[in-house]
């Protein structure tokens, strides 16, 4: 872990655009103290539960009193472009977007900036973006939780020594498993075209759907204009494609 560095892995998940989401957290303060956080909402979307992760985190480091320089990760470029770049655009614009509509999830990311002004002016406070699913162990733990969250899966959320967490969970939080290169490979291959799909995943007038078969999607977006649409081979696959799009979907 860095030197006097509080370490922040954030992820959010969503069961439907909207639907039931949740969102996970890890903190690890300077002192190699771990908190896992989490919480969940009943009707949510992918960037609401990204954002909340991160404005979880941010309270509990608040709160807590924690000391140290602040690096919160993240495998959502929506947060991380927002955060650190739109969020002052959309306040000098009176929260609009560059088109004049109301900006989306306003209510969090008011909530963060507040927050993070705050912070700031007793941290250092850095982002840093993360790939999702490639077996860095805090991103993974932190989607567990949002998972389960989501999921409404009874889970006991760890408080306690650095050292003792990754025999836990198997590894070092700040890289990955043993196993990573073998976790890639496979992965790689079974996202082999040949492979059966997992599900479909379609973009339509800024509405992303999941869909168990071709056929779904088809009907969907065919003779559609402007529509997106791809197969996926893992549920991770399918999270992963659907934040981005997501961010697409509501970018400025």
């Amino acid at each position: 872990m860095k030197e006097n560095t509080i370490t922040i892995f954030t992820d959010g998940s969503s069961r439907g655009n909207p639907g039931p989401g949740g969102w996970g957290a890890v903190v690890i303060d300077a002192s190699g103290k771990v908190y896992e956080l989490g919480g969940r909402e009943d009707h949510t979307t992918n960037n609401r539960v990204e954002i909340a992760a991160a404005l979880g985190a941010l309270a509990h480091v608040e709160s807590r009193k924690l000391v140290g320089d602040i690096e919160v990760n993240t495998d959502s470029a929506y947060l991380l472009q927002g955060i650190t770049g739109w969020v002052f655009g959309w306040e000098k614009n009176g929260w609009k977007t560059k088109t004049g509509d109301d900006v989306l999830n306003q209510d969090l990311w008011r909530e963060l900036g507040a927050l993070v002004t705050r912070l700031k002016m007793k941290h250092a406070l850095m982002w840093n973006k993360v790939g999702g699913h490639i077996g860095l162990l805090g991103n993974e733990r932190a989607d567990l939780i949002a998972t389960n969250c989501a999921d409404k899966t009874q889970q006991l959320l760890y408080v306690g020594p650095l050292d003792q967490y990754e025999q836990l969970i198997g590894g070092s939080v700040f890289s990955g498993t043993s196993d990573e290169k073998i976790v890639q490979k496979k992965a790689k291959k079974k996202s082999s075209s040949a492979a059966p799909a997992y599900s479909y995943v379609s973009l339509l007038d800024g509405k992303i759907e999941t869909h168990k078969t071709w056929a779904e999607c088809e009907r969907r977006v065919k003779g559609k204009k402007a529509t997106k649409f791809k197969k996926v081979f893992s549920k991770q696959e399918e999270d992963s494609l659907k934040h981005e799009w997501s961010t697409l979907a509501h970018k400025t």
